[in-house]
Order: structure tokens, then sequence, then C-alpha cells
């Protein structure tokens, strides 16, 4: 850390795996819904398929070969190819419709909402997610997480790590790109971010694969800040901001 971290005044965070535990909340409603309709499914598995298709899916965006599609969209498209897959039969419209909502409903990590409160007394808190408006708002409300305002890759047409996610969003918060902190549980995104001059902090979720399955928890030297979770996260910047 070093004090130029003072001047950071936003924080924007990834969402899917940093803050919310998309792969056992997919889990935990599988079952509930496997039970209501007597379905025989490896939900585990299935979940680890939905998430699998997310980023060949953005590729496509990304690429130019699928003009601008939403991530609720994308994630009804891997859906439907998932049902044949999986074998699952007698499902209504509204039904599928529901479990691909599924995605507005996560469950946050345990710290989340009161890291969140915490980082909130002195910096803005956003999200910068791949995730549409409307699915990040919906799971805003539904988790109790107590953003500023909800930044997606919507606003912006690209995905990340498209540079213009991370300057845009530091762009309509009317701050430079350094005075922003890129918040995440995976690498790739924080090092696209500091490509782009912001902050980065590293915040480790061990189980966002699910137990057993080994993560990077390395502390990188190149980011701001390493941190064990949200109140770790808030513990340190405010350490750094004396």
């Amino acid at each position: 850390m070093t004090q130029s971290l003072r001047t950071v005044r936003a924080l924007v965070f990834d969402v899917f795996g940093t803050v919310v535990d998309w792969r056992g909340s997919l889990i935990a409603e599988g079952r509930r819904l496997g039970r209501a309709k007597r379905l025989h499914v490896d939900w585990e598995a299935f979940a680890d398929a939905w998430r699998a298709g997310y980023r060949p899916a953005m590729a496509r965006v990304r690429s130019g070969a699928l003009g601008w599609t939403s991530i609720d969209d994308l994630h009804r498209t891997i859906l439907d190819t998932l049902l044949t897959r999986f074998g699952i039969e007698g499902l209504t419209e509204a039904e599928i419709d529901h479990l691909n909502r599924v995605w507005h409903r996560l469950k946050p990590w345990p710290d989340a909402r009161a890291g969140l409160r915490r980082l909130k007394k002195d910096c803005i808190i956003t999200t910068l997610s791949n995730g549409n408006v409307a699915l990040l708002t919906n799971m805003a409300k539904h988790a109790g997480l107590p953003w500023d305002c909800i930044l997606s890759a919507e606003l912006f047409h690209h995905y990340k790590p498209d540079p213009e996610t991370y300057l845009g969003a530091a762009r309509l918060l009317g701050l430079a790109p350094e005075e922003v902190m890129m918040v995440a549980a995976h690498k790739d995104d924080l090092r696209a971010a500091r490509a782009c001059g912001l902050r980065t902090g590293f915040v480790v979720r061990p189980l966002e694969y699910g137990p057993g399955v080994r993560v990077d928890r390395r502390p990188e030297k190149d980011f701001d800040v390493n941190a064990r979770d949200f109140n770790d996260l808030a513990t340190k910047l405010a350490r750094a901001r004396r």
C-alpha cells in the first residue's frame, strides 16, 4: 500500500464471486426446484456448467460475432442448452424464466454487507459488473447490498475486461482513473483495471468454486491492497488513509 491510496474516492466492485456466492446460491435454488418438480439433477454440476458458459458467451459479444446482448439474455441462452443436456423437462416458460433470474437472487458472502457499510463511510461504493442493470438492482434489493449506485457493462456496451468499462466507470463518477479502486476476487479483472490506471484491491474468496477447489490466494505486490475479506479491506484502507 502507498500514500496514494489517500486519493481513492470510489470503490467499484466485481460482483459475481466477489460480493455474492453464485455457486452456492444456484445449487440451493436448483435443489428446491428439484424437490418441487421431482427432478433428479446433479445441481452442483449444473451450476458449474452454467457458469462455465459465461465467458464464451461474452467472448462472442466482445469479438463482434454477436451484437450487444445482456447477461440476462446470455444466461437464458446457456440455460436452454443445459435444460436439454441435464434432461430437465416439464418446466413451464414462467418456471424457466424464474430459474434464469436466480442470478438476480444470489446470496452475499457473510462479510459482504457489513464490510460494504464500513467501506461506504469514506468512499463511494458501486458495482462494476458484467451483470445488467436490472439484474444488479434486483440483487441489491434482494441481498440488502448498500450500493451508492449501480454501474454495469451494459452502460458502455462493453464487457470486462474491455478498457471501456473501467474508464467509463471513472468517467461516469466524475473521477480520474487513479481515484477509483477496482475490488475483485479475480486477478485478471484487477490486472485489466490496473492497465487502465485504476487502483486495485484483491479480496480472496476461497469457496467461490466450491470446497476442495484450489483457488489462487497469493497476494500480488502489483495490487494496492490484498485482503482476506471486505472487513480486512476496510481496515487496511482506513489505515492507509490516515
